[in-house]
């Protein structure tokens, strides 16, 4: 069993976060699951999270976290941080997913999928790394997406450009924070066809009248959209192998921690993308002399 780390998951009230939540807990480490309306819409979300700390003898805790709201954000790190004195590891999984025609969906409709999947990341970043530099210490776990890099369908664009956005700050940060010790990990899954609210709690578009002029030439192919994914997706792996890699990442020494990692058992071809794209990353950092900024451990 590893050492005990202090660690936060945003979005953690279903889906991947939910997941690592307890996998990370029954490591042995303390988990804040970060979640909005604890009181309200989620608080069976929280009780549920107590009664598998008290039954496994872990400490999974659910903490109201609005990552759209700068105040909540800044009361939750600094209610953490008040109790344990430190925080070792933020895992960013809040996100939301769209489905329908890009024309459809307002400009008012991506601005609020980005502030969600991205903005939120900024909120979170700047609650807690004052923290994490005074430590010298700490692990960011980014959860990206294999559409960043990889094949992916239409109409999930919105999601998927506030996803790359999401990967490009990753990257930026990661050479920002490496010189006062703090490590960075994209961890990139694939598309789960079921086992996360994804396509269920899905956004439609805000423009019904101009989606439905896309019905007769693409409507049978947006249906079926889930279940031609799900038509690639191998037998046997299941969405809990996300939640345990998140875990083999924190684990690790901060010494062997990997830059990005891909969980994607469709394979739509993003790590074999991510391989070049990482290596010319490399490669430009050491020819205008910043490779002492680059992860020591690209990929694994």
């Amino acid at each position: 069993m590893p050492d005990s780390k202090v660690i936060i998951v945003t979005g953690a009230s279903s889906g991947f976060g939910n997941l690592a939540a307890r996998a990370l807990g029954r490591r042995g480490h303390i988990v804040y699951a970060g979640m909005r309306e604890t009181a309200g819409r989620n608080a069976d979300k929280v009780d549920e999270l107590r009664r598998l700390s008290a039954a496994e003898s872990i400490d999974v805790r659910g903490i109201e976290m609005d990552v759209q709201d700068q105040d909540s954000v800044d009361a939750a790190i600094a209610r953490i941080t008040a109790e344990q004195q430190r925080i070792d590891v933020v895992v960013h999984n809040a996100g939301h997913m769209v489905l329908g025609p890009t024309e459809a969906y307002t400009p008012e409709q991506l601005a609020e999928l980005y502030d969600i999947n991205v903005i939120s990341t900024q909120r979170v970043n700047r609650a807690v790394l004052p923290l994490l530099r005074r430590q010298g210490s700490g692990h960011l776990v980014w959860i990206g997406s294999s559409s960043t890099r990889g094949g992916h369908p239409p109409f999930l664009a919105p999601y998927f450009a506030a996803k790359a956005g999401m990967d490009a700050l990753a990257e930026s940060y990661a050479a920002e924070l490496v010189k006062f010790g703090i490590g960075t990990t994209i961890v990139v899954p694939g598309a789960y066809p079921s086992g996360t609210n994804h396509f269920l709690h899905a956004s439609p578009p805000g423009d019904p009248a101009r989606a439905a002029e896309y019905d007769e030439a693409y409507g049978k192919l947006r249906e079926e959209m889930a279940a031609r994914l799900e038509g690639i997706f191998p037998a046997g792996r299941g969405v809990e192998e996300v939640a345990d890699e998140i875990v083999r990442v924190v684990d690790r020494p901060a010494a062997e921690r990997p830059y990005r990692v891909h969980i994607d058992p469709s394979r739509d071809g993003s790590e074999v993308v991510s391989a070049v794209y990482d290596r010319i990353r490399a490669e430009f950092y050491h020819r205008i002399g910043i490779a002492e900024l680059l992860n020591a451990n690209p990929s694994l």
